[in-house]
């Protein structure tokens, strides 16, 4: 049967694909509309297999918080080229993903790609973009938080998304210095909020390789422990965030800055999710 241009400029309105893959989709379909989208959604599924060996190592990072500030979500939506990760529909579907799956109260990755995005689920509107671009597309990283506050903080260009909760309630002395700590982790990335949170495997191979540096520096051997020690000490005060000097005034650590922010005041934990790093 013979495709119409009118078709194909449908079929690509409805998913943004290229002219000759949507005629290519109506011909295999025989003219059905509803036939040539799944075509083409199957045709996005292989691209996306046949691409899996490519870096998909840019795309945008969007945090964002409810209304009433106690909950919120991190979505990474990747992408293969810097071109796709500034295009602004591109952008809008990985906002929208967010909202979905900040109403939805969404807790993995799978829960967000099985949400509903308008008429399809989000894996199949990510599909779509794939086959419409021609590059990998994926949800490559999610997170949620639930706190009595949040704080969202997007860096310049989506390129790293955080999120902050803090154990007092928001109001605009608590919502400044959240900024401000969100700020400090998408520059610092530290590992944890205090010490409690490092895992014991990272303190040991912390300390191991300290002791290890120490011995083949001629350091007697009664004194390695306490040497090795002294570096995880130090080791945890550069990489967890309450112990860490404060970007904008290294002269006191973050948790200095809070408590003199208000009273009692402190982080209870954080998201922090980086372009071009999935989880």
């Amino acid at each position: 049967m013979t495709i119409t241009a009118a078709q194909v400029n449908e079929l690509r309105n409805k998913t943004g694909a290229g002219l000759m893959d949507c005629k290519k989709a109506l011909t295999e379909a025989g003219g059905d509309l509803e036939k040539a989208i799944d075509f083409l959604r199957k045709k996005g599924a292989k691209v996306a297999e046949l691409r899996a060996g490519r870096a998909a190592a840019e795309g945008v990072v969007v945090a964002k918080t409810n209304s009433e500030n106690n909950k919120g979500v991190v979505v990474y939506l990747s992408c293969e080229t810097d071109f796709v990760a500034k295009n602004e529909e591109f952008v809008k579907l990985a906002t929208a993903i967010a909202d979905a799956a900040l109403a939805a109260g969404s807790k993995t990755t799978e829960d967000v790609l099985a949400l509903s995005l308008g008429t399809a689920t989000v894996k199949d509107a990510v599909q779509e973009k794939v086959s419409a671009i021609g590059e990998l597309i994926a949800v490559s990283a999610f997170a949620a938080l639930e706190g009595e506050s949040l704080v969202a903080y997007n860096h310049m260009g989506n390129k790293i998304g955080v999120l902050v909760a803090l154990n007092k309630g928001l109001n605009d002395t608590v919502a400044a210095i959240g900024r401000d700590v969100a700020m400090q982790i998408a520059a610092m990335n530290p590992l944890a909020v205090d010490a409690a949170g490092v895992s014991p495997e990272v303190l040991a191979r912390e300390k191991s390789i300290a002791r290890e540096k120490a011995a083949a520096s001629g350091k007697p051997e009664n004194i390695l422990d306490k040497i090795a020690e002294s570096a995880v000490n130090s080791y945890l005060k550069e990489n967890t965030l309450l112990t860490q000097p404060f970007v904008k005034d290294g002269s006191k650590t973050v948790a200095q800055v809070l408590g003199a922010a208000e009273s009692g005041l402190t982080v209870v934990a954080f998201s922090r999710i980086e372009r071009g790093v999935a989880a």
